[in-house]
């Protein structure tokens, strides 16, 4: 029988957050350096000048750490508030009741890739860039990459043992999944300021047409609010200070009044999953689900499907020196289910509940009712606090 050498044990196509740090605790694991490859289509400039905002949870910090790349610059989140528009009723989480330092940061895209791309760098695991992935061919003993120079007609060719999807585009842009839903919602983001601004207090703020949130960050607050598609272009066409009374009128006086906002940009929201591998490829991150924003969960999912990955295929390949891929992948999927099914629940009926009837409608109040509620079950709040900050890994 003979035993194929293929260029590399792990080819990761993406090199966001969840594609590095899945390539460090790798390394970390055992694996070598050169054995490992990362493929992005971005250069390494584009991707640490990406200003967006990312909410980190707790637990996403000490994966980082574990991967040799915190700290990150960012904003810390000790306190969350819920409250349900026009209604009675809201939940406040506090870093001090579950022993914690913060519940969560705030951190620009590119301010998260600085300090893992210098992780890299030491590691010696080396990123392909600017580099398209445009086909893969999997055979019995390995996956043959085609991969493109971006810009170019450069051409070339590798083989791995496995192959990890970490590319997962937005929700507009995507292939449709076995779970997938459009919330008819479109995420307006901006970076706004506010006369009266709370230290390390974020909002979350449901409204008839979908959830606003207002995340702590630098001398303001990052903006993700969720409306109609109809109301989104409304909201885009208007001028700044149009802008600031309609945010005004929607999110109230808690923070006083808003007093500048920067450019705003858009994107349409759904949800798109599916848990996938073959006998040698497996995605991960937003290429195994997009989510709703709401409650910020995106990349702290992805970061723990990295976590439970990197200790899978230790545990089933490295130091086992087995080569049967597909039940090392079958096995991650496995124990990622329950941790991803949840937290898509939870996401999934936040954005959908919500904003499922009219506001001022009595179901409405009984969400409303239901916040205030929410305080007084301690173990309740304790398990829902529990999984946006640790999730299951």
């Amino acid at each position: 029988m003979t035993h194929t050498i293929n260029d590399v044990d792990i080819a990761i196509c993406g090199a966001g957050p969840v594609g590095q740090v899945l390539a460090l605790l790798l390394y970390q694991q055992g694996y070598a350096a050169e054995r490992i490859a990362l493929y992005d289509a971005k250069t390494a400039e584009q991707a640490e000048q990406d200003a967006r905002s990312i909410a980190i949870s707790y637990g996403s910090r000490q994966i980082l750490q574990a991967a040799g790349a915190w700290p990150v610059k960012s904003t810390a989140i000790q306190e969350i508030h819920v409250s349900r528009r026009g209604h009675f009723g809201r939940s406040l989480m506090r870093a001090a009741d579950y022993a914690v330092p913060d519940l969560g940061y705030v951190a620009r895209y590119g301010d998260i890739i600085k300090p893992l791309q210098a992780a890299i760098s030491r590691s010696g695991v080396h990123i392909q860039r600017p580099m398209n992935v445009t086909a893969l061919e999997e055979a019995d003993d390995h996956v043959r990459l085609t991969l493109r120079k971006a810009g170019t007609e450069e051409i070339s060719h590798i083989s791995a043992s496995i192959v990890i999807q970490a590319e997962g585009g937005t929700f507009g842009d995507q292939e449709q999944r076995s779970q997938r839903h459009d919330y008819q919602q479109t995420a307006i983001i901006a970076h706004v300021n506010t006369d009266a601004q709370i230290a390390g207090r974020a909002f979350e703020r449901f409204t008839e047409q979908g959830p606003l949130a207002l995340l702590p960050q630098e001398d303001g607050y990052a903006l993700v609010w969720c409306v109609r598609p109809e109301q989104a272009d409304q909201l885009l066409a208007m001028d700044d200070l149009q802008f600031r009374l309609a945010l005004q009128t929607a999110f109230g006086h808690r923070l006083g009044n808003f007093i500048k906002a920067s450019a705003r940009v858009s994107y349409p929201l759904g949800l798109n999953a599916q848990a996938h591998a073959t006998a040698r490829t497996v995605s991960i991150g937003n290429a195994a689900q997009t989510l709703h924003p709401v409650a910020g969960q995106g990349l702290n999912l992805g970061l723990r499907d990295c976590m439970v990955l990197a200790r899978t295929l230790t545990r089933h390949l490295h130091d086992t020196a087995s080569s049967d891929t597909a039940a090392a992948l079958q096995a991650y999927l496995a124990e990622r289910q329950a941790d991803r099914k949840l937290t898509i629940r939870i996401t999934d009926s936040m954005a959908r509940v919500f904003a499922s009837s009219p506001d001022g409608s009595f179901s409405q109040a009984l969400l409303g009712l239901g916040l205030g509620a929410l305080d007084m079950v301690k173990p309740a709040k304790r398990m829902l606090a529990e999984q946006m900050m640790f999730g299951w890994r």
